[in-house]
C-alpha cells in the first residue's frame, strides 16, 4: 500500500506538474480507484476449506510453518472469530485462544487484583457495568450497588471510558476492607 500511495502521488504530481488541473486528476484517481476495486471485487473467490486457509495463510507469510498456526487458529476461532497477530518479545510464534472478551487496557487500580502473585484480575459468574461515560462520582453507580447487596453479590465489573476520583478511591477502599469487590477496566 506504501509503494501504491507512492506511486499515485509522483504520478499525480507529474500530471499536475504539466498543467493539469489537480481536481480533475483527483477526479480521474478516484474513478480509477473505484473501477480497480469492482475489478478485484469480481476476481475474488471466497475461501471455503481449512486447506485454502492454510494455501492463502502460507502464501501471504511467506512460511509454511505460520500459515498452518494461522490456519488452525482460525479453524478454531470460526469464520466470525477476530485474530490479533501481536509481536512478542520472546522467540517463536505461537497462538492462544481467548474464550469470551479480552481487553487491551487492564484494571485501573493495582489494588484491584484478585491473584497478587500473577498480577491479574479473575471473576466468575459477576455482574458486569458497561457504560462509555467516565465514573468520577460513587452516586454515579451507587443504585446498582445497592441493587447488587439485595441480591447477595459483591463483585462487579465496570468497563467504563474512565473511573477515577472519588469513584476510584472508594472502590480500592471497598476492596480492602473486604466490602465489594470492583474491577475497572
Amino acid at each position: 500500500s506504501v509503494i501504491l500511495a507512492q506511486a499515485l502521488i509522483t504520478e499525480g504530481m507529474k500530471h499536475t506538474g504539466v498543467g493539469l488541473n489537480a481536481m480533475q486528476v483527483r477526479a480521474g484517481i478516484e474513478t480509477a480507484v473505484r473501477a480497480a476495486v469492482k475489478s478485484l471485487r469480481a476476481m475474488a473467490k471466497p475461501i471455503k476449506s481449512d486447506d485454502e486457509i492454510r494455501q492463502v495463510a502460507t502464501v501471504s507469510a511467506e512460511s509454511e510453518e505460520i500459515g498452518d498456526i494461522i490456519a488452525r487458529t482460525i479453524a478454531k476461532v470460526g469464520k466470525d472469530g477476530v485474530v490479533t497477530v501481536e509481536e512478542s518479545p520472546t522467540f517463536g510464534v505461537e497462538s492462544e485462544v481467548v474464550r469470551g472478551l479480552q481487553f487491551d487496557k487492564g484494571y485501573i487500580s493495582q489494588y484491584m487484583v484478585t491473584n497478587a502473585e500473577r498480577m491479574e484480575a479473575e471473576y466468575r459468574d459477576v455482574a458486569v457495568l458497561v457504560t462509555d461515560r467516565k465514573i468520577s462520582a460513587v452516586k454515579d453507580v451507587l443504585p446498582l450497588l445497592e441493587k447488587l447487596a439485595q441480591t447477595g453479590k459483591k463483585e462487579l465489573v465496570i468497563i467504563a471510558d474512565d473511573v477515577d476520583g472519588e469513584a476510584l478511591t472508594t472502590f480500592v477502599l471497598n476492596k480492602l476492607r473486604g466490602g465489594f469487590n470492583i474491577l475497572a477496566v
